[in-house]
């Protein structure tokens, strides 16, 4: 199978007024990076074709939270292109740094359509990084939104590409730390979708509650992290964004009952007011004073304490008796029009979230599943499409905690017929067609050809209101395509 185009867009002289008004919309958070901008960059890995095609992720029906997305697929948007993107845990996707709490916003389009709306979500405190992204896991409402008019976004023509014109200048939430990842939703004005691009970040910057009687609040302790006997954490002590040894304080987990978010975070606090002069942790009791409580505590410090953050850091005790083996994989799978079923047995000691994909010589899957399974031995199998030769398995499991992250590979042969020769699963792509791109129509497995200038922007032209052109299947298709 050939690799996916890049994207191209064509002004069409001849259909340029009937491109511009059905074309579909594509782009995507270009900052913080989306995570399949990161994966197109090389630094998110094993993507699926997201990676060639991140303006085109996370495209459905508008109108979150009530419509959009299903959970479990807030980043993919339910569609096959963006799949392997609902992978979560908390060590999956790379993370952008935001060491400020001020926030400019960019988006990148290829097709730029009229926006009504720009919406920016954020996971919400104690959210849990290693459970599927849900509705859920986010706030309730956006911290940062901005009604468009319906404006063209871009200092150009609609279905041009370029930059955000006017960028989102926004404040991250004061109370948020850490890992979180953002959801930002471009609103289309003259199409019934939005697009819904993650983006996992890293929040540096300088936060805590608001001062108490002279102690400026600089941080929290989320008790939120379930510890075992054998974990540390470390409350890290920041002046002017250099560690400071003397104000950082580590507690040891020796119990598993002290490893309950609310002791850990009692005991953490209290061990900070112990050892510290200028630093209080707690929280304001019926007398005003700064005292430690079960549950999330914040930190305070003096002025001349010159400690103006703290950041928590975990270190966990690894899961070294965790197992992860993959059992009745054959070598080689014969494929029967180009598809064929990989089916294996999955055999672990651990209540697993199983990420499995099959990749040729390109790094490019040709099959992949997500699956959570029980200790014990789980059938799973992979939908395939490719040619016929040599690929490797590659089976990722991931505890819920995070403590084990176990992968296996393996190689695997595809014989017997290979999938027709094409560039792109129709309607996947959609707005990037141009004269030569084959499409396979998965309604009755063949392959079509986008017909040569003036036909070509009729390629283009698919939505719920205008299926005319939708190869093998529209009222006009053969105006637009060859059947090969």
């Amino acid at each position: 199978m050939k690799g996916f185009f890049r994207p191209t867009y064509l002004a069409m002289a001849v259909c340029a007024g009937l491109v511009a008004g059905q074309a579909m919309a594509h782009g995507y958070l270009s900052y913080p990076p989306s995570r399949a901008a990161l994966c197109q960059q090389g630094i998110n890995a094993n993507c699926g074709p997201a990676r060639y095609e991140p303006q085109s992720v996370g495209e459905t029906d508008k109108g979150f939270p009530a419509f959009g997305p299903a959970d479990g697929q807030l980043a993919s948007g339910g569609k096959s292109l963006g799949a392997a993107l609902d992978v979560q845990s908390a060590g999956r996707w790379s993370k952008t740094e935001l060491a400020k709490r001020d926030v400019t916003f960019d988006w990148q389009f290829l097709a730029a359509h009229p926006a009504t709306k720009f919406e920016y979500y954020i996971t919400r405190q104690g959210w849990n990084p290693n459970e599927p992204l849900t509705r859920a896991a986010l706030d309730a409402e956006p911290f940062c939104s901005f009604d468009t008019g319906n404006e063209i976004p871009i200092d150009g023509p609609a279905g041009s590409g370029g930059p955000l014109v006017k960028k989102h200048a926004c404040a991250l939430p004061a109370d948020r730390s850490g890992y979180h990842v953002i959801y930002g939703i471009w609103t289309v004005g003259d199409t019934d979708n939005a697009f819904y691009n993650v983006a996992d970040v890293d929040i540096t910057a300088e936060a805590g509650p608001a001062p108490v009687d002279g102690w400026e609040g600089v941080a929290n302790i989320p008790a939120v992290q379930v510890l075992l006997p054998g974990d540390k954490v470390t409350a890290r002590a920041f002046r002017s964004g250099t560690e400071s040894a003397e104000h950082s304080v580590t507690l040891d987990i020796q119990s598993a009952e002290q490893g309950q978010p609310a002791n850990w975070a009692f005991d953490l606090a209290t061990k900070i007011n112990a050892t510290q002069a200028l630093i209080r942790a707690g929280a304001r009791n019926g007398d005003g004073d700064i005292e430690p409580v079960r549950g999330a505590n914040s930190i305070y410090a003096k002025a001349e304490s010159g400690v103006t953050n703290y950041q928590m850091a975990f270190d966990l005790k690894p899961d070294t008796e965790a197992r992860l083996s993959l059992q009745n994989l054959q070598p080689n799978y014969e494929l029967v029009k180009g598809q064929a079923e990989l089916g294996l047995t999955v055999s672990t000691n651990r209540r697993l979230n199983i990420e499995a994909g099959l990749y040729d010589a390109n790094h490019k899957a040709v099959g992949s599943i997500r699956q959570a399974v029980e200790p014990g031995d789980s059938v799973i199998s992979l939908d395939v499409r490719g040619m016929p030769g040599d690929y490797t398995l590659n089976v990722i499991g991931s505890t819920e905690d995070g403590r084990a992250n176990l992968q296996v590979s393996e190689p695997v042969e595809l014989t017997g017929d290979g999938a027709p020769d094409y560039d792109q699963v129709f309607p996947s792509g959609l707005g990037t067609y141009k004269a030569g791109t084959r499409v396979l129509q998965p309604n009755d497995e063949r392959v079509y050809e986008c017909k040569p200038f003036p036909a070509e922007g009729w390629c283009n032209i698919f939505n719920p209101n205008a299926t005319q052109y939708e190869p093998g299947t529209g009222s006009h298709w053969e105006d637009a395509w060859i059947a090969r």
